[in-house]
């Protein structure tokens, strides 16, 4: 691994890794699948733990039932599925077994956003970070590489209540270190700036942090965020860069409506309005195809989050 070639590892990957880790520490961490153990990775826990892991097979209703019920006897359950149905087919189950009740259950959402690749629009879950954080009592997380999927998932488990986290199936690169500060609901500050605020999650940050280099060649100094808690959102940082730089981009590898960048816009709006613009999906199901040639069809690359910060830098003038 070279400081040019990162290493590519998916935050799946991470979240597996947490997830043995937590069932060694904890007897009472317990997995469920709903019929993808091995695209989950739920399959490593199931391999270590076999008397602690629950197959449910394609039911993802009932899955988030069996979970509620495995929380009120005290366990810690983890129950994992693609995020697509997760959101989408059990969305009612876990607004109301799960969330309503304030249950320690915690959701592993994978295969989120466009990243899925070939699987196509029915697998691609574009709006699951926008259904999940309406949801009363929800935490939701977005990793954005393999090292901080693994601490989310460990922290996770220490929260009270329903957590939802957001991982991806494609290798992204590493970013981050394990001695890095990291902490579910507080954003960290990767790149100081004072010209404009670069807000993003998940596989987002690292197209990030190639825009910042690209956006230094220009003159232009952005502070670059990777706010990997969409909710509870980090409302002080939000508000510094906002006060400071003037101008803010977001940038998230799913639909612009209700999502992490209006997650954002929300607290600007209410306490230093400033421009914003949103690097994202433009409201439409995604496509068959290859990640990278998704993220430029659907303009999620850093060349797209450059010309996003020229754009708001001219609305600041």
């Amino acid at each position: 691994m070279t400081a040019d070639k990162p290493k590519m590892v998916s935050t799946r990957d991470g979240f597996g890794e947490g997830l043995v880790e937590l069932g060694k520490a904890n007897k009472n961490v317990v997995a469920l699948s709903a019929d993808l153990t091995d695209s989950t990775r739920a399959a490593w826990f199931k391999r270590d733990f076999p008397d602690r892991f629950f197959g449910l097979g394609v039911a993802e209703q009932d899955m988030f039932g069996v979970a509620a019920g495995l929380a009120l006897m005290g366990k810690i359950p983890f129950a994992c599925t693609f995020g697509v149905f997760a959101s989408g087919r059990a969305w009612d189950q876990i607004r109301v077994s799960v969330a309503y009740m304030d249950l320690n259950v915690k959701i592993a959402g994978t295969h989120g956003g466009i990243s899925v690749g070939g699987d196509g629009a029915t697998h691609q879950a574009l709006e699951e970070i926008a259904l999940m954080r309406i949801i009363p009592n929800m935490t939701v997380v977005v990793p954005c590489d393999a090292i901080e999927a693994r601490r989310a998932t460990i922290e996770a488990a220490a929260i009270k209540g329903p957590v939802y986290l957001r991982l991806g199936r494609s290798g992204v690169p590493v970013i981050t270190k394990p001695e890095d500060f990291f902490k579910i609901g507080k954003a960290n500050v990767l790149r100081e700036g004072k010209d404009l605020a670069i807000f993003a999650c998940g596989q987002m940050v690292s197209e990030t942090l190639i825009a910042c280099d690209a956006l230094a060649k220009e003159g232009v100094h952005a502070r670059v965020i990777n706010l990997h808690t969409p909710k509870p959102i980090d409302k002080d940082v939000i508000i510094a860069a906002s006060l400071e730089t003037g101008a803010i981009v977001t940038a998230e590898e799913h639909t612009v409506m209700g999502g992490f960048g209006s997650a954002i816009a929300e607290v600007v709006s209410q306490s230093c309005p400033v421009p914003i613009k949103m690097v994202g999906v433009q409201d439409r199901f995604g496509l068959s195809g290859e990640p990278d040639e998704l993220f430029k069809h659907f303009g999620l690359t850093a060349g797209d989050i450059v010309k996003a910060a020229r754009e708001v830098l001219k609305m600041k003038k």
